[in-house]
């Protein structure tokens, strides 16, 4: 069992013991956080749905990601995560989102953002925003690992 599949068995655990359902929004990741989630066998009983907004206009339109957010602080910064979140948790019927936008490269990043930059953001219909940046290093699919495992550990702890 890998590390993703481990966690997502435990996330499956913490989400049943609080009846919640789990929705996400990914971006760099591409869908590989709902990938370890449903690859959890019982994970249709506590996940309702997911995500993949690549593209700015993605999220705009399937999230509500403010145009004026992506053009004053760009798609990856936490001010988009959260505003991801927030599209979410709106459009699903989740008690419990998380989000993740980010530069996995390895082109796209710039000294202010470099190829690593990751930011996340969790919020709930019992659960406060919290948004975070996470700097991950090595390849493309080395930094989308790293990210999908910091989600998923992320929504475990905020069900402790």
């Amino acid at each position: 069992m890998d590390n993703h599949s481990a966690l997502a068995i435990n996330l499956g655990i913490k989400l049943k013991q609080h009846g919640y359902l789990l929705a996400l929004a990914e971006s760099c990741t591409g869908g590989m956080v709902a990938q370890a989630v449903t690859s959890t066998s019982g994970s249709s009983a506590w996940f309702d749905r997911g995500f993949v907004t690549y593209s700015n206009n993605a999220k705009i339109e399937m999230l509500n990601v403010s145009q004026t957010t992506l053009e004053t602080f760009g798609a990856v910064s936490e001010q988009t995560a959260a505003e991801m979140a927030t599209g979410a948790l709106k459009n699903s019927h989740a008690h419990i989102v998380a989000s993740i936008t980010g530069i996995a490269g390895p082109d796209g990043g710039s000294p202010e953002k470099p190829v690593g930059t990751v930011c996340f953001a969790w919020v709930g219909t019992q659960l406060p925003m919290f948004a975070c940046t996470q700097q991950f290093s090595g390849s493309r699919s080395q930094i989308r690992q790293q990210a999908t495992a910091f989600v998923l550990t992320g929504l475990i702890e905020k069900l402790a």
